[in-house]
C-alpha cells in the first residue's frame, strides 16, 4: 500500500484531553481535518481519574476559546465564568459535549504505541521531510492498524507516568514490594473504602506542590471529622521550609491556589500533620507489623506509616515517539527552546514566557508536544497556556505564520518571585527568590473548595 499524498491527510492529535480536544477545535476552524486518538474508553479519561478535585482556575480559565465557538450551534451553555470545576465537572459538562461536536473525528480506546516518517526509521535522512507520517495504534481489542498523518500533534500529557517516592528520581528500595500501601494520585475521601483507608491511620505525603497541599486539606479535613480520629498526616520535604513553601499566600492571583498552600500550612500549624523536612526517601522497609517505615538516603529512619501518598510529579512517555527526531532539554525532557522558559529553578506559572509553534518546534518539522507533555517534567503548567500554545500551532499548520507567533498570553501570577520552590534546595539558599507574599492570612480550605491536580493540564504545581 502506497502512503497517501500528505497534504489530503488529517492532522493526528494523540490524547482527548482538554489540550488535545482544543487542538481539534482549532484544526476545524482553520478548516483542516483532525483525527484525535485517545486510548481511554472517553474524551477527557485522565481528567475522570480525578474527578473528585476541584480545579483552582475558574470556569473562564479552562475553556478554550475556539472550543466554545464550536460548541455554540449545539446548544452548549457555558458555565459561570467565575465558578470553579470539579475534574467530573470539567469533564462532564466541557470536555464530553466538545467531543460530541466533534463527532468521529475523536476515537476512544486506540492507543498510539509508535509515531514514525512513512518507510524512514529515525536514522534515514534522504526525502524524509517529504514523506507523511505514520501512527501505529492498537485497539481496545487487540487489533492493529496503521493511520498515516500530514502531522503529529501530542498532547497526551504525563498522567501515566508519575515520578517515584525515591529522592534520586528512581523507585525507592522496597516501593515496588510496597505498592499495596503507596498511592500516586490524591486519594477520594468522599468514596467510603478509600476513606476508609485513611481513617484513624497514619498517612505519609511525599511532595511539595498543589497536589500534596490537597493532599494534606483533605487528611486534616478528614482528621477534624467526627470518624476521623487517630487520622495524622507526615509530610515529607526534600527541601527545608521557607518562605516560598506554602506558595504566594494572598498575593496569589489566582486565589484558590493561594488558599490551597495556606491549607497546607493550616494543616501543619493545628497538628494535623507533621511536616518532616530535607528528607530524600531512599529505601521502603516493612516492619513487624507490615506498616511502612521510610529512610533517608543520610539513614535517618521515620516511624512506622500505614499509608504512602507519592505526589513528587510526573513524566511524559517518550516511549511511542522513539522513530522522531526530537529535541528535548536534557533535564526536563521539554523542547529545547521551551525549557529555559519553564525552569522550575526559575519560574512559577506567572513567569513563564507567552510561547508558541517554534519554541515547540522539533528537528522533525511537523511534530509538536503540547500541553502538560510539553513541559516534561516542569509542574508549573496552567491549561490557558495549553490552549495558547495549540492555537499558536494550528495557525503555523495552516500556514498562517503572523498569527502564529503572536503570542498573547497574560499568566496570573503565583506571588512567589522567580522559581516555584518546587526542587531541591540548601536551606541557605532559599531566602533569594522566596515569597512575595504578605504575611499569610490563614483560610480554611475543606475538601469540597478549589484545588487542582497537577496531571491533568489545568493546573501549576505538582
Amino acid at each position: 500500500m502506497n502512503a497517501p499524498v500528505t497534504i489530503e491527510l488529517p492532522v493526528v492529535v494523540i490524547g482527548a484531553g482538554p489540550t488535545g480536544l482544543a487542538a481539534a477545535a482549532h484544526l476545524v476552524q482553520r478548516g483542516i481535518e483532525p483525527l484525535v486518538l485517545e486510548a481511554g474508553p472517553a474524551a477527557g479519561a485522565a481528567v475522570r481519574e480525578w474527578s473528585h478535585v476541584r480545579l483552582f482556575s475558574t470556569w473562564g480559565e479552562v475553556v478554550d476559546p475556539a472550543a466554545e465557538k464550536l460548541l455554540a450551534p449545539t446548544g452548549w451553555s457555558k458555565p459561570d465564568a467565575g465558578t470553579y470545576p470539579s475534574g467530573g465537572d470539567w469533564a462532564d459538562l466541557y470536555l464530553k459535549p466538545l467531543a460530541d461536536a466533534l463527532g468521529d473525528k475523536v476515537r476512544t480506546g486506540v492507543r498510539v504505541t509508535g509515531v514514525s516518517r512513512t518507510g524512514r526509521d529515525r536514522i534515514v535522512d534522504a526525502d524524509r521531510a517529504a514523506q507523511p507520517f505514520v501512527v501505529h495504534v492498537e485497539h481496545a481489542d487487540g487489533r492493529e492498524e496503521r493511520l498515516f498523518a500530514r502531522a503529529v500533534i501530542d498532547a497526551s500529557g504525563t498522567w501515566t507516568i508519575p515520578s517515584p517516592a525515591g529522592g534520586s528520581g528512581l523507585p525507592a528500595l522496597g516501593e515496588r514490594a510496597a505498592a499495596g500501601k503507596i498511592t500516586y494520585r490524591v486519594p477520594d475521601l468522599k468514596d467510603p473504602a478509600v476513606r476508609a483507608r485513611y481513617t484513624g491511620k497514619r498517612t505519609a505525603v511525599i511532595g511539595s506542590g498543589a497536589s500534596a497541599f490537597t493532599a494534606l486539606a483533605y487528611l486534616a479535613d478528614l482528621a477534624k471529622s467526627e470518624d476521623g480520629a487517630g487520622t495524622k498526616a507526615v509530610w515529607i520535604l526534600r527541601r527545608g521550609i521557607s518562605g516560598s513553601t506554602f506558595g504566594g499566600g494572598t498575593a496569589d492571583q489566582l486565589p484558590a491556589r493561594g488558599a490551597l498552600g495556606l491549607a497546607a500550612k493550616a494543616a501543619v500549624d493545628d497538628g494535623h500533620a507533621d511536616a518532616v523536612t530535607g528528607f530524600r526517601t531512599e529505601v521502603i522497609e516493612r516492619d513487624g507489623d507490615g506498616r511502612l517505615v521510610l529512610v533517608a538516603e543520610d539513614g535517618r529512619r521515620l516511624e512506622p506509616v500505614d499509608e504512602v501518598i507519592v505526589l513528587t510529579g510526573f513524566r511524559p512517555d517518550l516511549s511511542f515517539l522513539s522513530e522522531i527526531r526530537l529535541g528535548l532539554d536534557e533535564r526536563l525532557q521539554a523542547p529545547t527552546a521551551l525549557a529555559p522558559l519553564i525552569d522550575p529553578n526559575q519560574h512559577s506559572c506567572g513567569t513563564v514566557y507567552p510561547h508558541g509553534h517554534r519554541e515547540l518546534a522539533h528537528p522533525e518539522q511537523g511534530v509538536y508536544l503540547v500541553g502538560m507533555k510539553s513541559y516534561g517534567r516542569a509542574p508549573t503548567f496552567l491549561a490557558m497556556t495549553g490552549y495558547e500554545q495549540v492555537r499558536s500551532v494550528v495557525a503555523a499548520l495552516a500556514g498562517d505564520i503572523e498569527s502564529a507567533d503572536r503570542v498573547e498570553l497574560t499568566l496570573p501570577e503565583t506571588g512567589v518571585c522567580g522559581g516555584a520552590g518546587l526542587f531541591d534546595a540548601p536551606e541557605a539558599d532559599q531566602t533569594s527568590g522566596g515569597c512575595c507574599a504578605p504575611a499569610p492570612q490563614l483560610i480554611q480550605l475543606g475538601a469540597s473548595a478549589p484545588a487542582e491536580e497537577a496531571a491533568a493540564g489545568g493546573c501549576c504545581g505538582s
